[in-house]
Parts: C-alpha cells; sequence; structure tokens
C-alpha cells in the first residue's frame, strides 16, 4: 500500500510526491504550519489526500496548543483552519475537511470541558477521515469497475490514483484497480499532464508499482490516440464537482473531454461524494487556483522558456456536466441530469 500520508507519535508523515519518481522521501511534519506549507507546495496533492493532510494538520496543531482551557483551544484552533483553508483554494475536499474537524471539535466540546480529551477527540477524527477515504476510494473502485469492459485501455489525465488520497486505491485509478480485482484486462495511456508533470511523474510509476500496462503520452497526443481507436474509456478524478455537474479538474482535462466527445468515447468522472459541492451551482462558482509561473518556465532547475515572458498559469479547469458521461463516486454512479442524481447520493 503506498502511505501517501500518515499520522504518528511524531507529527505527520508525508511522502514527498515532488520528488517522484526517481527519489521515495518521507517528511516528517511537526507542526500545522508545515503541514499546510506542504499542502501549498504540492508535496501532497490531490483533493482527497489534501483534505486528510488538512485534517491532520489541523489534529496536530490542536494538540500542540498550549491553552489551559478548551475555550482557548477553540481561539487557537480557529486559526489554524484559516491558515489551513488559505492552502488550495480549488479542492473542495480541503474545506469539507476542515469543517468536518470544526464539528468534530463543536461535538467534543459539548460533551467535555477536559482540554486534553477534547485534543484526543480531534485526533481521532483526523484518523477516522483518512479511513474513511480508503474506504471510500475502495467502494468507488467497484462502481466504477463495472463500467469498464474487459480488454480496454483507459486513458487518463492528471494522477488520481493513490497518490492523490490517502494511499491505497484512489479514485480514477482506483475505477482501473478495481476492473483489474474483477478479473478484467485493463491497460492505461497515461497524459504526462504539464506542466507539473503528474502523469509521467506519478501515474506512470503508481501504475508500474501496480504491474497494471501503461503507457506515458504528451498531452497533445491524446487527440491522436483517440483517432486511431486505441482509447475505450476516459477516467479523470476531480477536485470539485458542482451540483449541476460540471467538474473542476487538472489543466487540460476539459480538452480531453471535447476529444472523448469528438470521438465517441465515454468520459468519466471519479471522486469521492465528499468532493461534490451542493453549495456550488455550477462550474461558473468554482474558484481556479493560479500557481506560480515557475512551472510553466523551469522543468525543476532547467529553464525552457525565455527571461521575463508573460505567463498564465491556471492549475485547473472545468468540464461542463454535458460532456461527461457519468460521475462515479463511493455512494454509487450518478448519471445525467446531474442536478438530480447527485442530490439523491447524498441520501444512500
Amino acid at each position: 500500500m503506498i502511505k501517501t500520508v500518515e499520522w504518528t507519535e511524531e507529527g505527520v508523515r508525508m511522502l514527498d510526491q515532488r520528488l517522484l519518481p526517481t527519489e521515495e522521501k518521507y517528511l516528517m511534519l511537526r507542526s500545522y504550519e508545515e503541514v499546510a506549507e506542504a499542502i501549498k507546495q504540492m508535496v501532497v496533492r490531490g483533493a482527497p489526500a489534501i483534505g486528510v493532510s488538512a485534517a491532520m494538520g489541523l489534529a496536530l496543531g490542536a494538540s500542540q496548543s498550549v491553552g489551559t482551557s478548551v475555550a482557548d483551544l477553540e481561539f487557537d484552533f480557529d486559526y489554524m483552519c484559516e491558515v489551513m483553508g488559505a492552502t488550495r483554494p480549488t479542492a473542495v475536499n480541503l474545506f469539507w475537511a476542515i469543517e468536518r474537524m470544526r464539528d468534530a471539535l463543536r461535538r467534543a466540546k459539548a460533551s467535555s470541558e477536559d482540554v486534553v480529551e477534547v485534543k484526543n477527540l480531534l485526533v481521532a477524527e483526523a484518523q477516522k477521515i483518512f479511513e474513511d477515504d480508503i474506504k471510500a476510494n475502495r467502494s468507488l473502485g467497484r462502481f466504477g469497475g463495472e463500467l469498464i469492459a474487459d480488454g480496454s485501455t483507459v486513458l487518463t489525465h492528471c494522477n488520481a490514483g493513490a497518490l492523490a488520497t490517502a494511499g491505497d486505491y484512489g479514485t480514477a485509478l482506483g475505477v482501473v484497480r478495481g476492473a483489474r480485482d474483477a478479473g478484467k484486462r485493463i491497460a492505461v495511456i497515461a497524459d504526462e499532464t504539464r506542466p507539473f508533470l503528474q502523469g509521467a511523474r506519478l501515474t506512470a510509476w503508481e501504475l508500474q508499482q501496480d504491474e497494471i500496462p501503461v503507457t506515458l503520452i504528451t498531452d497533445n497526443m491524446a487527440g491522436h490516440v483517440m483517432k486511431q481507436g486505441k482509447v475505450d474509456a476516459v477516467v479523470v478524478g476531480a477536485d470539485r464537482i458542482a451540483a449541476n455537474g460540471d467538474t473542476a479538474n487538472k489543466i487540460g482535462t476539459y480538452m480531453v473531454a471535447v476529444l472523448a466527445q469528438r470521438h465517441d468515447i465515454p468520459f468519466y468522472v471519479a471522486a469521492p461524494i465528499s468532493t461534490v459541492d451542493l453549495n456550488c451551482p455550477s462550474g461558473e462558482e468554482i474558484p481556479i487556483e493560479e500557481r506560480d509561473t515557475r512551472e510553466i518556465t523551469h522543468v525543476r532547475e532547467q529553464q525552457l522558456a525565455p527571461d521575463g515572458i508573460e505567463v498564465h498559469n491556471p492549475a485547473f479547469d472545468v468540464t461542463p456536466h454535458d460532456l461527461i458521461a457519468a460521475i462515479i463516486t463511493d455512494k454509487g454512479v450518478a448519471r445525467p441530469p446531474y442536478s438530480e442524481s447527485l442530490r439523491r447520493l447524498f441520501e444512500v
């Protein structure tokens, strides 16, 4: 099992995904500030993994609070939540996890005035969020695996595997693993996913570790391989799914969805129900993170572009719901109209 992030007695242990695939290094983060910075700097990435990491960071910060009363802890915790919430604006799992930790504090406060007990309850809640994520992705994988035919080749964009979650299964790659575990023969074509190269560095590495056949292509080859009949389905993850099914995912996903529609290839989104934001009516309301220009002008330390060039670096784009064949969640599979089917899944 790939351990993306885990709680330890020393702090939050996190796989530094910036160094993969050439170096497998784990960092020990000993404060909530360090966890927040790790999220911001993409040591960890992927909406579910960001949510789990944020919960653990908040639990770590709470456990280290020097306040002597629950009221003191609550004051400190509010500030920690603000810091954590400022790290990655697009991934709704971040805010879902923060709110779940706030709810845990409210419940703990109502049942105990012992600050140590309240801190322990917050740590337990963070660990439960971790466990719930693994269970959710296993469930999602089973639902999604049923949609993939034996002998299929699946195209993916970005990394939505174990590395993008608490570990083990993943979302988009969870669908691939679910199909494999059902006895189906599955192969993957992975977009490299510029500019951060999550497909080249992470998806390819994960699938090799799992001995699932994978072929790496550049982003601008996707249409070509579809036209050649080499793709049977597209499966991607999500950072936020609006109430109408519009989906924010790594930049370039919209382009892949348009190509899939042109070639009559089903385009599936795979994400836990926590990624669905019913308070967000459509993709128009999803905030799009703008990242450092250096991610485009350089690959690690190698400069590719001329000095002083203007750069636009949105980290995500929004795929309209009418390009999506189905949204696969841990509660079941939603199909159009998503404004109805997604809401029903919250009742499961």
